[in-house]
This record gives structure tokens, C-alpha cells and sequence, in this order.
């Protein structure tokens, strides 16, 4: 080999050499580069880095309660009390079932309180004429009322709570003498509104021939407001089936017996309204306002007839009412603008200050035991 070969050869070996050192070196700081990105990256919190997305959760939103929504808890009673309450339906077709009605004597009641405005016919001393307690004050308060519109004080009770037996022996003395084989005028034993003690029949006295006319349309037009109708109306025998009976008022409860008043129902027409239409037919709530601002809700709920006991959904934390209704099941009354810290309804007001002229009067009437009675129911 020529030397000048050699030389070329030796420079080519030189810069391949080079070559190859540079590229090794390029390749361990890339590496060590790399490296160091690598640790750096990791140190960093996660969610920052490009590698590491934000860590999704599992846990929902808490739900901001609707104000609006009801909430219902249940109410157990016994799946016989569909054959009591305040809306039973008694009449040719719905036997009523006595017992447990909790009956004060009218007359007792007024000495208790001290009340001489009006008075009941009570058949003798040991006799007296009784009434659900309930519906004793609602019928004082509007005799009260009645009198502070008018002042008349010549009401009497003369009937009121009927034994099963008592109601027999009218009957029995109605067909004698209509001699009729059935009654339009007395209901028969055992179907008599009576005899559940939540109705009361009123007269004057010294006629006893009460047909609510004239300044006495005031109670027929006013009783709605302290939870009483009248029960038989002339435009309404075909379907009670009983004759006109203007005398004759049935305690329901206030709401009920505003919606009947206003909308000219009576008993059968609303307990068949709240069954057939709002349960059977549109599963609805009865709801409406009353003319003081009240609001209600009236629903249905079909008996348990196979079990002793009945559950019932109320809403929770609403005063609420449930009455049998002597038919297949019980009748909720909701109020709903009135917690459970507030009465039902506010106590009627009864004046205790009468005119000299009314405590005349009624002495009179204390001394009438048995009125002339109208035929009645």
C-alpha cells in the first residue's frame, strides 16, 4: 500500500470514528433527557399532568327537595270503623251498625255551660234526649248565631239520637196510619240516621210546625258554616227516597258540608261522587278552597275486608280527618293549609249573654215533655 493510501484510509477510519462518538453521545443525553422528563412528570400532583385526567366521582348531586311535593306516611284503623264517622251514609240501602256512639243529653249540656236559649224536648226526666258530643256544640253555636240575627229564641230540640226499637214504633205508627205497606216518611228500623245520633230535628214552639221559612231560612242558608246540612231536600227525594224534611240537620263537618251547600249535593250524590268519579274512575284528589281561604283535600280509601286492620296513606305533618263511610271504605280530609300544631277547626263562639225575653220563653218551653212531632225521617 502506498503511504498516500494509507493516509485516506486512516482519515476515513478518523471521521467514522467521529461519527459514531457524536451519535453516541446524542443518544445518552436523549436518554437522560427522557429520564428526567420522566421523574419530573411524576412528581407533579395528578390531575396536572397531560398522563393523568382528573379522577371522575361516583357521588350524585344531592336532590333539593320539591316544596311542592307530598309526602305520605301510613295510619292504621280498624277495618270496621268503615261503619263510623262523621260522613256515613245511612239510608234504605246502608244499614246503620250502633254502638260506640259517644251520646251527652242536650239538656245537660246546657245546664253544664250554663245555656237557657234553647232546650230540648226530653220525654220525662230520666229520658233525655241525647246526641253525638260532637255535634253538640255546632248546634249551639248556631242557635247562638241564629238568635243574634234575628233574635228569635223559640228553637226546641225535639228530636235527636233514636234507640233502634223507638224507631220501629214510628214506623210501625206511620203505616197505621197511612195505611201504606212502606214509609216515605220514616225511615225503617236500623235506617235511620237517628239512630247514629249525628242528626237532630228543631221546632218552635208554641206551634211545633217548623218549615224553615221565612226568618228561619236563615238557619237552611247558614248551617253549611257550622258543618251541618240539611238532609232532605224537596229537590232531591228522588234519591234520598225520604219527603222534604226542612227540620231535619245532619252534622258532616265543615268542609263537606260547604261543598255539598255550594254545589247542591246531597249525601248519597257526594259520598257517590268521591267514590265513583275521584277513586274508581280518575284515581284524584277531591280538592278545593273554601269561601274563609281553607284549602282540602277529600280522598277515598277502599277497606281492608280482609284483614282487622285498614292502612292509610296521610300526608305527614297536615291535620287530617278519616270517617267511614258505612259503604266500603273510609274518607280522608286533609287541611292542607293547617299543620299538625293546629286545630282542626277554630271552637265556635257561643254568646252566653241572652235577653231576659229569651230566658222567658225558653222557661216555657221546659215545661213541654213531648212535642206535637212532624213525621219525620
Amino acid at each position: 500500500m502506498s503511504k498516500q493510501s494509507q493516509i485516506s484510509r486512516e482519515k476515513s477510519i478518523r471521521r467514522t470514528k467521529t461519527l459514531f462518538e457524536l451519535f453516541l453521545t446524542v443518544s445518552i443525553i436523549g436518554a437522560g433527557g427522557y429520564i428526567i422528563k420522566g421523574i419530573a412528570e411524576r412528581s407533579q400532583p395528578v390531575g396536572t399532568s397531560q398522563y393523568y385526567a382528573e379522577p371522575e366521582t361516583s357521588e350524585e348531586e344531592p336532590e333539593i327537595p320539591d316544596p311542592d311535593k307530598v309526602i305520605y306516611e301510613t295510619y292504621n284503623v280498624p277495618t270496621k270503623d268503615k261503619f263510623h264517622g262523621n260522613l256515613i251514609l245511612v239510608n234504605d240501602n246502608y244499614r246503620y251498625y250502633s254502638g260506640d256512639e259517644k251520646l251527652v243529653s242536650i239538656s245537660e249540656k246546657n245546664e253544664e255551660k250554663g245555656r237557657t236559649l234553647f232546650s230540648a224536648a226530653d220525654p220525662s226526666e230520666t229520658d233525655k234526649m241525647m246526641i253525638v258530643e260532637e255535634v253538640y256544640e255546632p248546634m249551639a253555636s248556631m242557635i247562638f248565631d241564629f238568635y243574634d240575627a234575628t233574635e228569635i229564641s223559640n228553637i226546641l230540640i225535639y228530636g235527636a239520637y233514636r234507640s233502634t226499637d223507638f224507631q220501629q214504633q214510628l214506623y210501625d205508627e206511620d203505616l197505621a196510619m197511612t195505611g201504606e205497606e212502606e214509609s216515605t216518611r220514616v225511615a225503617k228500623a236500623g235506617f235511620s240516621e237517628h239512630e247514629s245520633g249525628l242528626a237532630f230535628d228543631i221546632t218552635t214552639y208554641p206551634d211545633y210546625d217548623y218549615q224553615g221559612e221565612g226568618e228561619y231560612v236563615w238557619l237552611t242558608e247558614n248551617c253549611y258554616k257550622y258543618g251541618l246540612i240539611i238532609r232532605y231536600a224537596e229537590d232531591k227525594e228522588q234519591i234520598t227516597k225520604i219527603q222534604s224534611e226542612p227540620w231535619h240537620f245532619r252534622y258532616v263537618g265543615i268542609p263537606h258540608a260547604y261543598y255539598m251547600t255550594k254545589n247542591n249535593l246531597c249525601l248519597e250524590e257526594y259520598i257517590d261522587m268521591i267514590i265513583t268519579k275521584y277513586y274508581y274512575q280518575a284515581n284524584e284528589h277531591l280538592e278545593f278552597t273554601d269561601e274563609n281561604g281553607n284549602e282540602y283535600e277529600v280522598y277515598f280509601v277502599l277497606s281492608d275486608d280482609a284483614s282487622d286492620v285498614t292502612t292509610i296513606p296521610v300526608p305527614t305533618g297536615k291535620k287530617f280527618e278519616v270517617s267511614g263511610t258505612n259503604v266500603n271504605g273510609f274518607i280522608v280530609t286533609v287541611y292542607k293549609n293547617k299543620d299538625t300544631t293546629q286545630p282542626v277547626t277554630e271552637p265556635p263562639t257561643v254568646t252566653e249573654e241572652e235577653s231576659e225575653d229569651s230566658e222567658e220563653d225558653t222557661d216555657e218551653s221546659e215545661n213541654v215533655e213531648t212535642a206535637e212531632e212532624t213525621t219525620e225521617e
